[in-house]
């Protein structure tokens, strides 16, 4: 019994040493050949040349589209509308009848007043002549010319009243919809339509203080709306305030735009851009080459370098290098690159997750990047 004891504990000592035995060659052994053995691993990259374009620097603003001219007419009497001329969404001229409130009984009035006005005024010229041959007083004189001239500013009220109650555009627009209708009693201040001029809107955005500098009276910008987003329009500055906020430090600036064709409304949202002068030379590379990190921006150069293999052979190998690069203004998925990165230098577009500073990596054709022409629906 002892002697079966002792053979099947040598044999398992046996088993349990030819296993940890076989596990020290792997580790010790294999695997290090392996490793030293294993080819260098060469990551796949697209990539781009760099060349020398013209940049044209601009400054973003937002705002909200306004009229050159508008305002909510309103009537300043009280009264009933006998007379509405105008269509809802029509244009106007300046000056036009739109609205008119029952004035009869200042009409007669006035017609009362104008037909006594020619015996006032013939009894005064009388009386002038009759105090030239000192023939009447002169205090007769002066109550023939005040009834004379109380008359006619009786005539003048009369006149300003009805006008009062009447309303009419004071410029040349564009009506929006009414708000009241034949035969309604308004009283002041009541909305009756809004009126606008439309044929030049105005843009007012505000920008930080530090671009005063940059900016001038009829300096160009470029307006997009969300209604229009294959349309771009052209304004220019035509004011700017002259105090900065000392709370936020922006100072507001005007902008005039043409609209010919209508397509702008007041209160629309706005995105300017103010175009500056353009710059030569200048080194534009798309966003996805750069690679943002807490030390800064980083663009990985390729550079072909010429070294030795593992028999000896003289070789060329494409290596991405790690390159600090300084990123300036950014448009849509161009950045403009004050610095790091020369005309002809050869960048990576695409692939830098598994890169790293002298990785080696072989050029591939890939159109993952291309900007579809419509987005794909989810």
């Amino acid at each position: 019994m002892k002697k079966w004891m002792a053979i099947m504990l040598l044999i398992s000592f046996a088993l349990f040493g030819s296993v940890i035995g076989f596990n020290l060659v792997i580790q010790r052994i294999v695997i290090p050949n392996a490793l030293a053995n294993r080819p260098e691993p060469e990551f796949p990259v697209t990539s781009m040349v760099t060349k020398a374009q013209d940049w044209v620097p601009t400054i973003e603003a937002i705002g909200f589209i306004e009229p050159n001219q508008g305002v909510t007419l309103s009537t300043e009497l009280a009264g009933t509308i006998d007379a509405i001329t105008f269509e809802s969404g029509k244009p106007v001229k300046a000056e036009q009848l739109l609205l008119s409130l029952d004035s009869s009984v200042e009409k007669a009035n006035l017609r009362a007043s104008q037909a006594k006005l020619p015996a006032a005024r013939a009894k005064y010229e009388r009386f002038q002549n009759l105090f030239k041959k000192s023939s009447i007083s002169k205090d007769q004189l002066d109550d023939a010319e005040a009834s004379y001239r109380s008359l006619e500013a009786d005539i003048e009220s009369l006149k300003a009243t009805i006008a009062r109650r009447e309303v009419r555009a004071p410029f040349g627009g564009v009506v929006g919809l009414r708000n009241v209708f034949l035969g309604q009693y308004l009283q002041p201040g009541t909305d009756i339509v809004r009126l606008e001029d439309t044929k030049v809107m105005r843009l007012r955005f505000t920008v930080p203080q530090t671009d005063i500098s940059n900016i001038t009276l009829g300096q160009i910008i470029k307006i997009n709306v969300d209604a229009y987003p294959q349309t771009q329009f052209d304004g220019y500055i035509t004011a700017i305030e002259p105090a900065i906020n000392y709370q936020s430090g922006l100072i507001q600036v005007q902008a005039n735009i043409p609209n010919n064709e209508g397509q702008l409304r007041s209160g629309m949202f706005a995105r300017a851009s103010i175009i500056m002068p353009t710059v030569k030379e200048q080194i534009v590379i798309p966003q996805s080459a750069i690679t943002f990190t807490l030390y800064g921006e980083n663009v990985y150069v390729l550079k072909e370098v010429e070294e030795t293999d593992k028999k000896g052979n003289k070789v060329k190998v494409l290596r991405a290098k790690q390159v600090v690069v300084k990123a300036g203004e950014r448009r849509g998925n161009d950045v403009h690159v004050l610095s790091g990165i020369k005309a002809g230098d050869e960048i990576v577009l695409s692939g830098q997750v598994r890169l790293s500073n002298d990785t080696k990596v072989r050029v591939v054709e890939n159109d993952a990047l291309a900007v579809p022409a419509q987005t794909p629906m989810l």
